[in-house]
């Protein structure tokens, strides 16, 4: 999701970008992962196992694609002297914090999927590589399925549609991520850094808006988290302070509902 609409934006802005995916790419493949690296001038990872109640049941997997072929990319990256991007995710937080989370606390992941994107970042760093890692939340983009696209899916079934109202954080848009990228791949900084619209709102909150944009009668009725029984717990505070990575951007950061009602215009 966050790939496609990254390899337009670098287009538009005069990079050349060589696409790496599935099925004909497998990162977890180190000689396709050395050859990959070997093509490019820098590497921006948006390779992910994303499936969160998934990664509870194929935790080998997930390990695999989310941490152990994220630090052999580092390992190639610093013996070829490339500089790496390397995109991450909120859930790496328990969601227990009563305050926007910055780039120095400490993690605490409550979930396979979490746990294993926090070893992607912990294997990246070892490797004393050039790198930076971008932080991203409550994604969604025309390309793959999002939590937007689930939203209309249940309403064009007819049945009520319930949607949790205790989980807190900034629905963002995978094109306002890949123009923060361009940003960051002009100055290539070292670190890590927190990246979300504006704002926040909870999942009961943002799907009121976009059934009020969309006019659709849609009966829509909150609930807490704990309603729900899954196999992956989720955390309930998403929010983000994004203060560092604004002074590396070259103009302020919308608030979320102006990207989202440009996609929800485009559906």
């Amino acid at each position: 999701m966050l790939g496609t609409d990254l390899a337009k934006t670098c287009e538009q802005r005069g990079f050349a970008a060589h696409v790496f995916d599935l099925p004909e790419f497998d990162i977890a493949n180190f000689e396709q992962l050395r050859e990959a690296v070997d093509s490019a001038d820098m590497i921006i990872n948006c390779a992910a196992y994303t499936d969160v109640d998934g990664a509870e049941r194929e935790a080998e997997l997930a390990y695999q694609v989310n941490a152990a072929a994220v630090g052999r990319l580092g390992e190639l990256a610093k013996q070829a002297g490339k500089w790496v991007l390397h995109v991450s995710t909120d859930f790496v937080f328990d969601g227990r914090s009563d305050t926007p989370y910055v780039e120095t606390d400490a993690p605490n992941p409550v979930n396979e999927y979490g746990r294993t994107k926090l070893a992607g970042e912990q294997m990246l760093a070892r490797t004393d590589c050039s790198h930076c890692i971008v932080r991203v939340e409550w994604t969604y983009g025309s390309a793959g399925s999002n939590f937007v696209t689930k939203f209309l899916q249940r309403a064009k079934s007819g049945q009520d549609v319930k949607v949790v109202d205790d989980q807190i954080g900034s629905p963002t848009a995978t094109t306002e991520i890949a123009g923060a990228i361009c940003h960051l791949l002009r100055k290539k900084p070292r670190g890590l850094f927190h990246f979300a619209s504006e704002g926040y709102v909870s999942r009961y909150e943002m799907a009121k808006f976009i059934f009020d944009m969309l006019s659709m009668d849609v009966n829509l009725l909150p609930c807490k988290t704990s309603d729900f029984v899954g196999p992956a717990e989720r955390p309930l505070n998403s929010r983000f302070d994004c203060s560092k990575i604004k002074t590396l951007l070259d103009g302020p950061i919308e608030s979320w509902q102006i990207p989202l009602e440009g996609f929800l215009r485009h559906l």
